[in-house]
């Protein structure tokens, strides 16, 4: 079965999903961010406290 198949066949059982992020100390959807913090969030790279000190 294509992907396209199994989206179209699950498309009722989909819902939106809501991302949040942490700005200057509280939480806020990603979604309410203008053009250029949409972009911006995009670029973000996530923090990982492991990679540098057990690789």
């Amino acid at each position: 079965m294509k992907r396209e198949d199994i989206l179209k066949a699950l498309e009722e059982k989909r819902s939106k999903c809501v991302v949040y992020t942490r700005v200057m100390g509280y939480h806020r959807p990603v979604e309410s961010f203008n053009i250029g913090k949409k972009g911006e969030h995009k670029e973000r790279v996530q923090f990982n406290e492991f990679a540098k000190c057990c690789a």
